[in-house]
């Protein structure tokens, strides 16, 4: 007698997984970069994966401040701290430079002034 061969037990279907109705996000990856010097100076650079978009662009420092503060207070306030160091190292400057200004416009003046000390031509 020969047996039947034995069927291997039926696997139970998996209930199928219901695909999700909500859109996948793509995100967007962006870098920007702002940087800026001692003297106040601020650029920016954009780059998007390894492709640079912008580089070296010139911004003011009042654009870098307003968009510091736009993004979050703990970025604004170490921004703002440069850009106002920066601002007194101008003011100081300034100030150096007019100091120096006002000494040349005395040279130049004692420079133009005729002299009243020298004698004139002799038997006059």
């Amino acid at each position: 007698m020969t047996t039947p061969a034995a069927e291997p037990p039926a696997e139970p279907e998996k209930p199928r997984r219901k695909s999700s109705t909500a859109r996948t996000t793509r995100t967007i990856e962006l870098i920007l970069t702002v940087s800026g010097n001692a003297d106040g100076e601020w650029q920016a650079d954009l780059k998007q994966g390894s492709a640079w978009l912008s580089r070296g662009l010139p911004v003011p420092a009042a654009a870098v401040s307003r968009a510091a503060a736009q993004l979050h207070a703990e970025i604004a306030g170490p921004i703002d701290a440069r850009i106002a160091e920066a601002r007194e190292q101008r003011a100081a400057r300034v100030a150096a430079l007019e100091a120096e200004l006002e000494q040349a416009r005395k040279a130049l003046a004692e420079l133009d002034r005729p002299e009243l000390d020298q004698p004139g031509p002799a038997g006059s």
